[in-house]
């Protein structure tokens, strides 16, 4: 990706974040959809998942490892009692991988 701010801001559109934080489960505009899909796919080293640790009530944030096959290491003290919250950090997460901006 290019480091040209320009670049970035066309490619990841802060109203895109807006649309997410508000629509979390959908529905997603096309711009969106194509938008999480480059957040998804081209994550660093560090992938992030969701673990559901009791179902409709409690989730944890987890890293995946680059091995096949590893289990995942929960991200200490990071739980969340709805999936929309716990959506939208790693959202966050992502979106600041990519473009550098931490969003609240």
């Amino acid at each position: 990706m290019s480091n040209d701010p320009s670049s970035r801001d066309r490619l990841f559109p802060r109203e895109l974040a807006d649309e997410f934080r508000h629509h979390v489960f959908g529905p997603h505009s096309p711009a969106l959809r194509v938008m999480l899909n480059r957040l998804r796919s081209q994550q660093g080293e560090e992938v992030f998942v969701l673990v559901c640790l009791e179902p409709f009530r409690k989730w944890a944030l987890a890293r995946k490892s680059p091995k096949r096959g590893a289990p995942v290491a929960l991200v200490p003290g990071v739980t969340f009692a709805s999936a929309a919250e716990a959506e939208w950090e790693v959202f966050k997460r992502l979106w600041q991988q990519r473009t550098g901006e931490a969003l609240s």
